[in-house]
């Protein structure tokens, strides 16, 4: 094949690569692989009989590592680094090594030598001799010969190679996005299931109340103290807490289920969370320091700025079509007839190849590539709209989020004093058992809206340590609070050096 025709095809391959770059877009909590592969994995570990204990460092750390999506991202990005090394190869000069030996048998009849040219050769023989020539013959030769073709100048091709180049880079950085993505996942779905854990911890602790509280009302029942109805009322209350308790264990197992899944924990293995519901208060940070460390650090924004790259350096090819393209081919070898004198051979050319006559697709080419790049150039522009609005509504759920679990954790304060109050009366034969029934109610709302706004305030703050490109590294930190450190673009280094030939 034509290196020419190799370029072309190359050309669209890479079109289709690009085109097929896995997307950082997730949902948490995603429904199941076909659809979602962030809800995947590559199972890895084998099942044990112990209980497994699993802290968030560690179900991220094998997210990581097993999650099916940064799996095929990162198959993607191998797969961009090969079509650069691919398109390299074209430039380098091909050089070739060919041995031949051939056995011929021909019929110099057939060729136009016919017996009555014999009397013309007459000359050429000593005197007296006589001519014997066979008309049919058989020769043995042998050849080696070494061959070289390297194409000189192709703009064109030159531009594809700058664009793959950057391709590797946008491949990189939607891996890296990737890697966020799932950060992000596995972090929700740990805090989704610490808050199952705490729910289920506090409905225990209920019925274990109810219990004690049935027990208190079937003796005062029967010693006549209290009526029928306060039996009743604390038996279907302890009953209801009961149904409760099933419920949220049920939960918390279904969401555990989840989060193996997305790890690559086998899902007939015992997992035993080690971490608590972690709550801190942030440090406030300003919306224009949010909005730089969101420029300098986020993967889809930078992956983004390559491939308008990319498009940039296919229009500059399309341009460049037109250009003529040259090359140089040569060979030297030794020929010869088996037994006798062998002569060497060799050959030197050099082609201008000037494309005539493809004006209309020059022109296709050049719009195709042109649509592209705008198309890509109103995404830029988008994107950074939405990293604004994105950075404005994740410091705004902050703010909110935060002051929602002050007011939740001062509700189950309250509810407590007034469940232990409710309880004492009851207990001294001051009142009956419906307020204490009124109060577990309050406070079971009231606790359940806690761990609601706990694990909400805790997702909020993965999301914006996601919008600022930093979770897979600072996820911790934001959890626990305080204030992190700036963050370097270290990525795009990295990139580039892992894009040199």
């Amino acid at each position: 094949m034509k290196k020419s025709s190799r370029f072309r095809h190359l050309a669209v391959g890479f079109c289709l690569a690009a085109c097929g770059i896995l997307q950082a877009g997730a949902q948490s909590n995603p429904d199941n692989s076909a659809a979602n592969a962030y809800s995947g994995s590559v199972q890895t570990l084998s099942p044990t009989a112990e209980v497994m204990p699993l802290s968030l460092d560690e179900a991220i750390r094998l997210g990581i590592q097993n999650n099916l999506a940064l799996t095929l991202a990162r198959q993607n990005q191998k797969q961009a680094e090969a079509q650069k090394l691919q398109t390299l190869n074209l430039f380098l000069p091909e050089v070739s090594l060919q041995g031949q030996l051939a056995f011929h048998q021909l019929n110099l009849a057939a060729q136009g030598f016919r017996p009555g040219l014999l009397p013309e050769f007459a000359g050429l023989l000593p005197a007296g001799g006589s001519i014997n020539f066979p008309f049919v013959v058989k020769v043995t030769t042998q050849q080696g010969q070494i061959n070289l073709d390297q194409t000189l100048f192709n703009w064109a091709g030159f531009d594809l190679y700058r664009a793959l180049r950057s391709n590797t880079r946008a491949a990189y950085y939607d891996a890296e996005s990737s890697r966020g993505l799932v950060v992000l996942n596995v972090g929700n779905s740990y805090l989704q299931a610490l808050a199952d854990q705490a729910q289920l911890d506090y409905a225990r602790s209920l019925l274990r109340t109810d219990d004690q509280l049935l027990y208190q009302a079937v003796e005062k029942h029967r010693a006549g103290v209290v009526p029928n109805v306060d039996e009743l009322r604390a038996r279907v209350q302890d009953q209801q807490q009961q149904q409760v308790v099933i419920a949220d264990e049920a939960r918390l197992q279904k969401d555990i289920i989840s989060l193996s899944r997305q790890i690559g924990v086998p899902p007939g293995q015992r997992v035993k969370l080690t971490e608590t519901a972690p709550y801190a208060d942030i440090a406030a940070v300003s919306l224009d320091e949010a909005r730089a460390q969101a420029y300098a650090n986020r993967q889809d924004y930078q992956s983004l700025k390559q491939k308008m790259e990319v498009a940039r350096l296919e229009h500059s090819a399309a341009v460049h079509e037109r250009l003529p393209t040259l090359k140089f081919g040569g060979n030297y070898g030794v020929t010869g007839v088996s037994g006798g004198i062998y002569h060497g051979t060799f050959a030197a050319m050099g082609t201008l190849e000037i494309p005539l006559f493809q004006e209309a697709k020059f022109r296709g080419d050049r719009d195709v590539a042109e649509a592209q790049l705008d198309s890509l150039r109103a995404q830029f522009a988008d994107l950074r709209l939405k990293i604004e609005q994105q950075l404005r509504d994740s410091l705004l759920d902050l703010k909110t989020d935060a002051e929602m679990v002050r007011v939740a954790r001062s509700n189950v304060e309250l509810s407590t004093v007034a469940l232990e109050q409710a309880t004492e009366r009851f207990r001294a034969g001051i009142d009956d058992n419906l307020p204490v029934t009124q109060a577990q109610s309050t406070l079971a709302r009231a606790q359940a809206q806690y761990v609601s706004d706990v694990y909400r305030f805790n997702q909020t703050k993965l999301g914006f340590a996601r919008s600022l490109g930093i979770i897979d590294t600072q996820y911790k930190t934001y959890l626990q609070g305080g204030h992190p450190p700036a963050i370097k673009n270290d990525r795009a280094a990295e990139s580039a050096s892992a894009a040199r030939p």
